[in-house]
């Protein structure tokens, strides 16, 4: 059974840092991309994230472009989410996601339950 587990949110200042988690079970971690996606509250999904099954490849969203840094250490089977110079506006629910494919743009068939950022004053 797949499972992804994520953790490290929490309430934060504006200009802060948070690095999330996503811990990953139940099929074979090296072999698939990975992604991040957020849902701010009562709104819709966004794409945030992914990252090639090496690592040798990323792609973020140009909202966060320059702010978060992905990376994955196979080793562990963990998925990372660096979030710098962190804005009111990210803001959301964050859901990692294993990737179909190896390549870190290919579309997404397993979600975790996610982990609430709250980025505030």
């Amino acid at each position: 059974e797949v499972q992804l587990v994520e953790s490290g949110g929490g309430l934060v200042q504006p200009g802060g840092s948070l690095r999330l988690s996503c811990a990953a079970s139940g099929f074979a971690f090296s072999v698939n991309a990975m992604s991040w996606v957020r849902q701010i509250p009562g709104g819709g999904l966004e794409w945030v994230s992914g990252i090639n099954s090496d690592g040798s490849d990323t792609g973020h969203a140009d909202s966060v472009k320059g702010r978060f840094t992905t990376s994955r250490d196979n080793a562990k089977n963990t998925l990372y989410l660096q979030m710098n110079s962190l804005k009111i506006e990210d803001t959301a629910t964050y859901y990692c996601a294993k990737g179909i494919f190896r390549f870190w743009y290919s579309a997404m068939d397993y979600w975790g339950k996610g982990t609430l950022v709250t980025v505030s004053s």
